[in-house]
């Protein structure tokens, strides 16, 4: 059978004509996939992070050099690394991880404020704090190992990503880091930085914190004998069966001043001088024995932790409890400052 032969002019317009069709397609296509499922999946998955990698701030890279106590040396380690064992020593683990945040923010900030200050103590090596409560209390790996046992694994996981979702983030007051002060439980009320350490600041003020009343640490009580109180606070107590007369109340609701048989006496000087837990006391005679009763644990001032933990089990986050318990006071990005600490070594 004879097949007709197709001109060659004829078989080239036909292939221009289906290239024209297809043109339109092609060019669609990719941009389509992209919007779906391509690309677009792709960036976000960029943005996943394992959640057992560690996360750094991206910001300047700071050393703490810390002078261990009882060790009678000094380290220097990174910051972040510092601030998990700080959080780690100074909150409960089992806390909400917001409070454990909160707790990160408030350590972050107190350490950087200190490295500013020209007027801190000279500590042997060059350290910018020791490892107790007269600054941080703060442990490495090994000592936490022992101190959290079985709870090790589970909460280091969770106290690193506090500090790492924190990470490059401080409190200011004026653009300044604040004084970031905390402590454990409050007796409803915090404390006016003033009625403690004499200065007043404008965002450590007296705020409710009705979360500490479930406190394990809300009550305490201590017994003196007569000769031991009055040793102690250089007094000498009435024949009678009186001790003395509460003559002022501070902001927080706690003993500010004592008169004691013609001597007055600071709130703040009976708590250290008798070792109390709080300046919220009340006390009484019983024979040759002085019972003192306390409400709440620490100085009172700036964030308290079982009040941060309840306000994180009431779905407040971090940032919530932060600016509670500091007024006035501002969320921010550290890199200038901390450029500043650099700059200063």
């Amino acid at each position: 059978m004879n097949i007709p032969k197709v001109k060659p002019i004829i078989v080239l317009a036909a292939c221009l004509f289906v290239i024209t069709l297809l043109i339109p397609t092609l060019l669609v296509l990719p941009f389509t996939e992209d919007q779906a499922t391509g690309k677009l999946g792709e960036r976000l998955k960029e943005k996943e992070v394992p959640a057992d990698q560690t996360v750094t701030s991206s910001g300047p890279q700071v050393d703490i050099t810390v002078f261990r106590m009882k060790k009678k040396e000094t380290i220097t380690l990174p910051l972040e690394e510092y601030l998990v064992g700080v959080v780690a020593s100074e909150m409960p683990r089992e806390f909400e991880k917001e409070a454990l945040k909160a707790q990160a923010l408030a350590a972050r900030t107190y350490i950087v404020n200190q490295m500013l200050n020209d007027n801190k103590s000279e500590l042997p090596g060059g350290a910018v704090v020791t490892d107790t409560i007269d600054h941080q209390v703060y442990k490495d790996e090994a000592e936490l190992r022992v101190a959290f046992k079985s709870d090790y694994d589970w909460a280091i996981k969770k106290i690193r990503e506090a500090v790492n979702e924190t990470s490059g983030q401080i409190i200011t007051y004026n653009d300044a880091p604040i004084d970031a002060s905390f402590f454990s439980t409050s007796n409803g009320y915090t404390e006016n930085s003033e009625a403690i350490w004499l200065t007043p600041l404008p965002y450590l003020k007296s705020v409710e914190s009705p979360w500490d009343l479930q406190s394990p640490k809300f009550g305490g009580q201590e017994v003196f004998t007569i000769a031991e109180f009055e040793e102690k606070l250089g007094v000498k107590l009435p024949n009678d069966s009186t001790i003395g007369k509460i003559t002022e109340r501070t902001a927080g609701k706690r003993v500010g001043t004592v008169e004691i048989n013609g001597k007055v006496i600071k709130g703040r000087d009976i708590r250290e001088n008798l070792k109390l837990k709080s300046t919220d006391f009340t006390w009484e005679r019983k024979g040759d024995k002085i019972i003192i009763h306390t409400k709440g644990y620490g100085h009172g001032v700036g964030m308290s932790q079982y009040g941060a933990n309840g306000m994180a089990e009431e779905g407040k986050n971090y940032k919530d409890i932060i600016t509670y318990y500091y007024q006035d006071v501002e969320i921010t990005a550290a890199d200038s400052i901390l450029t500043k600490v650099l700059a200063k070594k």
